[in-house]
């Protein structure tokens, strides 16, 4: 009976287990001031979920709650680099990246996630 009901459960368990992301920002969190007020930031994506479709990612930072999209590095895998814009006004700037995708699933259509860093912070140098 013991077996059974573990059984019943492994699905869950098995998916819990899944949906592990990692972002690594490769970009520093201080940089001088610019004409443009336009800062580049850079991260990498990883994930240990087998059923991410890679090819369906939708990768951006959320610069105060605006979705500001990213690109890929070329010839790089996982890695992708955008702007962040700071007023001349601001010493600061808060961001997080955000990454939706699709993920296979077991008897139906690929089914949409996504995956939030940490909040970052840029200071801008004057």
């Amino acid at each position: 009976m013991k077996l059974k009901k573990f059984l019943l459960f492994l699905p869950v368990l098995l998916l819990a287990g899944c949906t592990t992301a990692s972002f690594t920002r490769l970009t520093p969190s201080a940089q001088p001031r610019n004409a443009n007020n336009l800062y580049p930031v850079e991260v990498i994506f990883n994930s240990q979920q087998q059923s991410l479709r890679w090819d369906s990612i939708q990768p951006y930072v959320l610069v105060n709650g605006q979705p500001l999209p990213l690109r890929p590095v070329p010839v790089v895998k996982n890695r992708w680099e955008g702007l962040v814009p700071v007023p001349p006004t601001a010493s600061m700037a808060s961001y997080r990246f955000k990454f939706d995708y699709l993920y296979n699933n077991f008897g139906t259509a690929p089914k949409p996630d996504s995956a939030s860093s940490k909040v970052y912070t840029l200071k801008v140098l004057d």
